[in-house]
This record gives structure tokens, sequence and C-alpha cells, in this order.
């Protein structure tokens, strides 16, 4: 990439300044010499002025461009320092490349001035007159291709200021804004060539008019320069402004991983790099967001962005699904921890997936435990069948794995919210259903079907559901003063 870059620099860049002086500098030098009316006198003196007229015009352009040449290549040389090397880029070459524009125009504005006052000096013995408008055209020549070149040199070096400006979080440094690049563009195709042609009407003392044919010449030179200024202009407003919409466009579809190129030195290029960085924070934001998701669960974190986190709790009628493996303690003394770790992943993997499936949702995982509701935080239609199908599916699901788990299953009113301190809080459920879904679960390691739910919640359940269910005996729960009828689900 740094090599086309360079190659860009070589072949496009240094050419094109070259090409718009030289033709800024023809198009004066076809004016003075062949439009304006040269020296009063015979004619021999008016062909020894344009002759060395001539003559010094080939010589200073030559001169001015190698110089003009060696002044750029040293301008552009932290920029071809870093080609030539690996590391990122850094200040210095954000600031090299985003000023050279201004600093290649400064260059070729004091050529133009030097232009200015040698052709002045060489044309005053032959009248003063001649002198004082052989400068002045030159000046205003001068000025017109320096700031043409300049919006030139602005749009040829995009890539390599984007290059540069990739991944940087700061704003470009604003040097030319969009007013003053309009302004800059009406002056080049309106307030210069009005001047030009003002001052053809002054009178000069030994100096005749300005002929039609110079008149018309200066309204076609500045027809084709004012055009010429207002599509770069407007391109340099509606380029990246519509670079950004469309970006815009991407990120309103859900894709957060879009960029926009940075290569405007004005209030455009940072609206460029105020896009990235907004998309930036959303990509951040997104990922924070899928962060506390996985911790917390999709839901809770929907609610969370949506409404706010407060503490504090509200009654809500749910169904309690826990799981909880069997043997834990013996299997982290018969295996390494690694394969604990990858049994435990692919465990809790299945219990996540049957969970969610049937709209439930993973509370929280408790060592070899998982705790499951249904119902909270958003409510759902028959959250018991909900939650004992889970159970049933469950009991299937978990069957090929190399470990197995015993689930319980509780009904009823529980309180939900936030709960915790300022400074580390989570979303839970208290209750009894909660504490009989656990206890049932250690029961259910000592029960064949490896599943046992309270018979209220069965008896809650919708008659399809209820029907997948047959009575398990009862059993005193801890906590409770009378026994707990149990259910199991029909093998």
């Amino acid at each position: 990439m740094r090599e086309d870059l360079e190659r860009r620099m070589r072949r496009v860049y240094g050419p094109a300044m070259a090409l718009s002086n030289v033709v800024g500098a023809a198009v004066v030098f076809v004016f003075l010499a062949y439009l304006v009316p040269v020296a009063p006198g015979d004619a021999d003196q008016a062909d020894s002025q344009r002759t060395l007229n001539t003559v010094a015009f080939i010589a200073y352009l030559g001169g001015s461009l190698a110089v003009g040449s060696a002044w750029g290549t040293r301008l552009a040389g932290p920029l071809r320092d870093w080609f030539d090397s690996d590391r990122p880029p850094g200040a210095l070459e954000r600031q090299a490349a985003l000023r050279l524009p201004w600093r290649q125009a400064r260059v070729h504005a004091a050529m133009w001035v030097l232009a200015a006052l040698a052709f002045g000096a060489l044309n005053v013995g032959y009248s003063p007159g001649l002198a004082a408008e052989v400068a002045g055209t030159i000046v205003l020549g001068g000025h017109t291709t320096c700031a043409l070149g300049y919006l030139v040199a602005e749009r040829t070096l995009r890539p390599v200021v984007a290059a540069v400006m990739e991944g940087s979080p700061d704003p470009p440094t604003r040097l030319l804004g969009v007013r003053a690049r309009l302004l800059l563009a009406w002056e080049l195709g309106t307030g210069v060539p009005l001047f030009g042609v003002g001052l053809s009407l002054l009178d000069l003392g030994d100096r005749p008019p300005l002929p039609t044919t110079a008149q018309l010449f200066l309204v076609g030179v500045a027809s084709v320069v004012g055009a010429l200024a207002i599509a770069s202009a407007a391109g340099a407003v509606s380029d990246p402004v519509r670079s950004v919409a469309g970006a815009l466009r991407e990120v309103g579809e859900g894709n957060l991983d879009v960029a926009v190129p940075v290569y405007d030195a004005s209030e455009v290029g940072q609206l460029q790099s105020g896009f990235n960085a907004m998309v930036a924070g959303l990509r951040e934001r997104e990922r924070l967001r899928d962060l506390y998701g996985r911790q917390v669960g999709p839901e809770v974190a929907r609610l969370a962005v949506e409404h706010g986190v407060r503490f504090g709790g509200e009654r809500r009628e749910v169904a309690v699904l826990f799981v909880d493996v069997v043997g834990s303690t013996a299997l982290t003394q018969e295996v390494g921890p690694d394969e604990v770790v990858a049994r435990l992943n692919a465990f809790f993997g299945t219990v996540v997936d049957v969970v969610t499936r049937h709209g439930g949702w993973v509370n929280k995982f408790e060592g070899d435990a998982t705790l499951c509701v249904f119902g909270a935080p958003a409510p759902l239609d028959d959250c018991v069948s909900a939650c004992l199908a889970a159970a049933r599916e469950l009991a299937v699901a978990l069957t090929p794995l190399p470990l197995e788990a015993a689930v319980g299953v509780g009904a009823g009113p529980v309180v939900a919210g936030h709960i915790g301190a300022e400074s580390r809080f989570e979303y839970t459920v208290v209750g009894d259903p909660v504490n009989a879904a656990a206890r049932l679960s250690e029961q259910a390691k000592s029960d064949p079907a490896r599943v046992l739910a309270d018979a209220a919640a069965v008896r809650a359940a919708a008659p399809g559901e209820q029907a997948r269910w047959e009575d398990a005996g009862e059993v005193l729960l801890r906590g409770r003063s009378s026994p707990t009828a149990l259910c199991r689900p029909i093998s």
C-alpha cells in the first residue's frame, strides 16, 4: 500500500503541481506577449522587448520548476521517510500530509512574486506603465495558479492523508475551511478577472487601452478557471459528505464495522473524524452491551438499557428451574482442571440452549449448578408449562454428556429486581419457589428420572403438559412445615 502511495506522490502529485504552474505561466506569458500592447515606439523595439521577455520566460520557468520541485521534495520528506519504513504513522506524518498543499502553495507563491519583481524590472526600461502592468498581471496570474494548485493538491493527496490519518483519534487540523474555499472559488472565477479588467481601464499615461481581444481572453480564462475552482470546491464538500451519508445508512442498518477515510483539512475532515469517533463509541457500547448481556442475560440487558437500573423489587408469578451436577466433587478429583471446565461448559451450553428456546432466562451459574427463571424479567405466557417442558427436554439433552445432572422445578410468587450495592448488583429472584427448585434438584439426584417438580407447579400447567407428568410421592423439604407432593416426567 505504501508503495502505491509513494508512486502516487511521484507520478501524480509532483507532475500535477508542475503542470498547473506551467499552464498558469504560459497563459500569463501569452496574454502579456501577444495580447497586451507592447512598448510604444517602433516595431524593432517591440520585437526586441518580446524576444527579451520570451528568453527570460523560458529561463525563469526552467529554473523555478527545478527549485520548486526540490523544495517540494524537501517538504514531503517526512512522508517519504514513512513510505520507506514499517512504523505506523505519527503526528509528524499527519501534519506533513495535511499541511503539504498549503506549504507547496507558499513555495509557488514565492516563485511567482519573484517573477513579478524580475519581469517588472526587466520591462521598466521600455515603459514604466508596461512594467507595472506586467508585474500586476503576473501577481494576479500567480495568485490564481497557486490557489487552484492548492485545491488540486488537496484532492490529489486524499489517499495519502487518509492513510496517515487512519486510526488517529484526533481530528485533522483545520487549515482552509469550507467558507474560505467557497470564497476562494468565487475569487478565482469572478473577483480576480473583474479586478484585472478594472486595472485595464485605468489610465497609465503611456499605455494604450486593453484591446477587445485581450478582454475576451480574460473572460475565457476566467470562465475556465472559475468552473474548475467551483467544481473543486464543490467536490471537496460533496464527496466526503456523500461518503459520510453512505456510512450513516450502513450504521442505520446495523453495520458498525464501517469507517470513512479522513482526508480533509477543514470542517469536513472534522466531520469525517467525528463520524468515526461516533461509530467507535457505538461499537464500544455494543461490545459492552453484549458482554453485559452475556453476564446477566439479553432480556435484563435490554431492560436496563431502555429503562435504566433502579434498586427495588416487584412481585411476579414465575416458574423456576434449578439444574445441579451429580458428583461434581468426585469429578474434580478424577480428571484434570481443563477437562472439568470443558465438561462444565458443554453442560452449561446445553442448559442455556434448552432454557432459552423455551423462553426462559438463565439467571446465574453457581459453580456446577444453574438457576433458570421463566416469567421474569419479561412476562411469559404460561411460564409454568414452558418451564416443565424445558425440564423434560433437559433430561434427554443432558444424557449424552459425560456427567450427570439433576433438575428441580418450582413455581409461585417471587420478588424480582436489582439487589446488591451501588458498586455491585444483579437482577435476581427471591422466594419459596427458588428454594424449592434447588432442594428438589438435590432430591432428584437419587431419583431414577433425575427430574422432580413440585406437584403444585404441575397442576398450574396447561392440561397437555400435566399429562406428561406422573406422581412421585411426597417429601418434606427443608424450610417447609408440611410435605411437598412431587411429580416426575412419564418415561
